[in-house]
Formats: structure tokens, sequence, C-alpha cells
């Protein structure tokens, strides 16, 4: 039931995300934002996911996964609604900071349970619950459609999609892994995480990826009617193909992480995508651009949770808990990416065009291979420190 309810929270929080993601237009209406200061009130949420995740990570190694998971949850369904009370680009800002906050505190506490069930069931099971995440954004996104064409105003939209969250959250809170407290460390367990150079490239990768998954989303559709000339519509197709083909890729991550080995998959991954965006920037062709972005979300869909369960087997205590402080290390990192990658992309694309800016994208993509393996070199020296093994391929 523990790997059931872990599964429900990813999917919550796709959901949720989603659901007010999806009705952006409106809420930019709402409050009468430009494109300029809608830009800036989304940076609140991202500011609040890069700020929170560090304390999130703290909190949790005191008080326990479920623990944290119910504070995210219940911010989570009052804050969603609270949405269509802003009146002004900087109310919204300051809501969806809020709502970062929010997403950061849930992100590591449903990681920390869901290494905590991969522990207890010896299964690489971590791909499959960030596939509920990208399930749950996919029916966050329908349900908005269906709210929008029913002409469902945002309250009405957004209040159902928070009642409908809370209820299946108080229903399986109770079977969230507790995970732990820091009341069985040792010294080698109190090793700083700052010092440690294999958290540090796990973090690099997932900052590669995020800048690509940040890019994808917020560029794919414009590129598309920019430079392919398809229609707004048939723009926002690609997006779609990506977060299909991610959950796809998600879903069946457990066969491919036992055949592969978590290095090899990331690599391999990395290669796919990079490869996948290269070809959409590449080949003006709109249906080369869409099997390339959906090339995309297929390599990248490994990156977090093969990562966080790396992040959380670094941090594995001797009695096997832990993890906490490592996988919030890594999350911090992830998040700048999100924050930062959205403007690099527009930046370069102003100087030059969205083809070159992508690119560039598929070229950051392309660093992950190198890191994955310094990262196992590094933990590799960690494990053994003689050169005695190495940890899986």
């Amino acid at each position: 039931m523990s790997r059931a309810a872990v599964f429900a929270v990813f999917l919550f929080n796709g959901a949720l995300f989603l659901s007010w993601a999806a009705r952006m237009p409106a809420l930019a209406a709402q409050v009468g934002a430009t494109e300029g200061t809608l830009g800036l009130a989304l940076l609140g949420a991202s500011i609040g996911l890069a700020l929170t995740a560090p304390f999130a990570a703290k909190a949790c190694a005191t008080l326990g996964a479920r623990k944290l998971v119910i504070a995210g949850v219940a911010v989570t369904v009052v804050a969603v609604p609270a949405l269509t009370l802003a009146a002004t680009p900087l109310h919204l800002g300051l809501i969806l900071f809020v709502l970062g906050s929010c997403g950061a505190t849930l992100d590591v506490g449903m990681n920390v349970a869901a290494v905590a069930v991969t522990r207890a069931l010896d299964r690489p099971l971590m791909p499959q619950f960030h596939a509920g995440f990208s399930i749950g954004g996919l029916l966050g996104s329908l349900g908005a459609a269906a709210a929008a064409s029913a002409g469902w105003g945002l309250e009405r939209h957004l209040l159902t999609a928070a009642a409908i969250g809370a209820v299946t959250m108080a229903l399986l809170i109770k079977h969230i892994p507790g995970a732990t407290g820091e009341t069985a460390e040792t010294a080698e367990d109190r090793r700083p995480v700052l010092r440690r150079p294999v958290l540090w490239l796990l973090a690099g990768i997932t900052l590669f990826s995020a800048i690509a998954e940040g890019a994808t989303s917020d560029w794919s559709a414009l590129f598309f009617v920019q430079e392919r000339q398809v229609s707004e519509a048939a723009g926002a197709a690609a997006y779609a193909g990506f977060s299909i083909a991610m959950a796809i890729a998600r879903l069946g991550g457990e066969p491919a992480q036992r055949r592969l080995g978590p290095y090899r998959l990331l690599a391999g991954g990395a290669i796919v995508a990079a490869t996948g965006l290269a070809l959409a920037v590449a080949v003006p062709v709109p249906a080369a651009g869409y099997a390339g972005f959906a090339l995309v979300g297929l390599g990248l869909a490994f990156c977090f949770p093969v990562v966080m369960d790396l992040a959380g087997d670094a941090g594995k205590r001797a009695d096997g808990t832990g993890g906490e402080r490592e996988i919030g290390l890594v999350t911090t990192v992830a998040y700048t990416g999100f924050l930062v990658g959205p403007p690099l992309v527009g930046g370069i694309a102003h100087a030059t065009d969205l083809s070159v800016s992508l690119g560039c994208v598929a070229v950051i993509i392309a660093l992950i291979v190198p890191t994955v393996f310094a990262a196992r070199a590094a933990r590799t020296r960690e494990l053994n420190p003689r050169g005695a093994g190495s940890p899986r391929p």
C-alpha cells in the first residue's frame, strides 16, 4: 500500500501543478498581466522552489517524509484556489512563490518516501514513481481543457481540483512511509554534503536536465510556430509528445534500470535526448521536430528519478535510513536549472534564433554523459578509497 500511496502523491503534485499552469491565459487576463509582467510573476514559483528545497531537506531529516508531505499537501490545496483571488501580477507572483515553496516541500518529501519504498522492496521503482508526476500533469492539463471547454470559471475549476486532491490524499496519507529523523547518525553519516563531489556531479546531471525540460516546456510551441510555420494548436502538440514519451519511458523504467544499471541508463538517455533535440532543430520538417521532441522526453525521462535514487543511496545510513540532505542538495541545484534555463534560451534566441538556441540546449544535454561517468568514478572513490570495487555500471 505504501507504493500506491507514494505514487498517488507524485500524481497529486503533477495534477495540481498543471491544473493551474494550463489555465495561465485566464490567470493572466484576471490580473491584467502583459507578457513581461507575467514572466516576472512566474519567477515567483521558481524562486520559491529554489529557496525552500534546502530547508525542506533539513525538515525531512528531522520530522520524516510523511509530515513533510502532509504540510505540502495542506498548503497546496489552499494555495491553488487562492490563485483566483489575485488581482495584480504582484499578487499572482506572491501566491506562486507559496506554491513553489509547497512544490519543493512535496518534492523532497515524496522523493524521500519513494526512496524508502524502493529500499523496502529492493526494486528500482523511482522511474515509475516519477511517471506518476507525468501522468498527473497530463490529467491536470486535460482537466483544465475540459473545464475551460465546459465554461467553468477559474474558481470553480481550481476549487474542484483542490478538493479532489485533498480527499484522495486524506485517504492515503497514512500509508506514506514516515522515513526518519537523524537519531542513528554516525560520524561518517555527518559528512558535509557540500564537500562530496559525487553529490555535486549528480546535481549537475539534474541541472542540465532541468534546463532542457524548462526549454522544452517554455519554447517548443513557439519554435514550431516561428521556425516551422505550424498553427498554435499544432505547436502545442510538441510538448504533449514530449510528456507522453517521458511518462511511457518512466513506466518501463524498472526493467531498463535493472538491465543497464543506473549510470548506463542515464548516459544512454542523454545521448537519445541530445540526438532528438539536434534532429528537431537541424531538419526543417515538422514531422522531424515532433519525433525529435518525443526523443527528448524519452531520453530525459530517467534523469530525475535515477539521480534521486543515487542521491538517496549516497546518503544511506547503516540502519537503512537517510538520504534526506543529499536529495535536498540535488533538488535545490536542479531547481536553479528551471529558474535560469528559460531566460538563457530566450537570451540566445534574441541574439540569434530559436533553432540556434535550442541547439545550444542539445549541447547542454550532451554534457550529461561525461558528468554521469564522473559521478560514477566519484562514488567508486567514496565506496572504495583503495580501488577495491565499483558501483553498478
